[in-house]
């Protein structure tokens, strides 16, 4: 198991930390540490602030991903999804929320925006080649496997 270490910034006191809501649960919810409700308008985005900074292991990072919920029932997702928080990052973790429904959405103070996922990582070693090897999909690209 990995260490994550969280930082509670000073407006985000009075705030949860980060938690898995069930045993199986592979994210934590992210809340929202604004001081007054923001309304995001439809087919907008806004930058919303979490309180908190982290530090992780190297080989990991902080994915941060829509809640399922909020996506279904007023569509509101993360827009750059998933966002990327790299190791080495110490500063405060903010989610870009858009609204992709025709009503405006207001975002509270602690409401739960997104989810934050721990994943292990590998970075490649790049090696140029002249050729690739063959498969059989090889260069046939977008919906070349069909929908069923």
């Amino acid at each position: 198991m990995t260490i994550l270490q969280v930082k509670k910034l000073p407006h985000a006191s009075d705030l949860e930390l980060p938690q898995y809501k069930t045993q199986g649960s592979a994210g934590m919810d992210l809340l929202a540490a604004i001081s007054n409700d923001i309304i995001l308008k439809p087919n907008e985005a806004k930058m919303i602030q979490t309180g908190i900074a982290i530090a992780l292991e190297p080989g990991f990072e902080a994915q941060i991903r829509p809640r399922s919920g909020l996506a279904l029932k007023n569509g509101i997702t993360v827009l750059n999804t998933p966002g990327t928080i790299d190791s080495d990052y110490r500063g405060e973790i903010c989610v870009i929320l858009i609204n992709h429904s025709q009503n405006d959405f207001i975002i509270s103070r602690s409401m739960r925006i997104a989810q934050m996922v721990i994943a292990k990582y590998e970075q490649a070693k790049i090696e140029i080649v002249q050729n690739l090897d063959s498969t059989n999909r090889g260069e046939s690209g977008f919906g070349s496997t069909g929908t069923m």
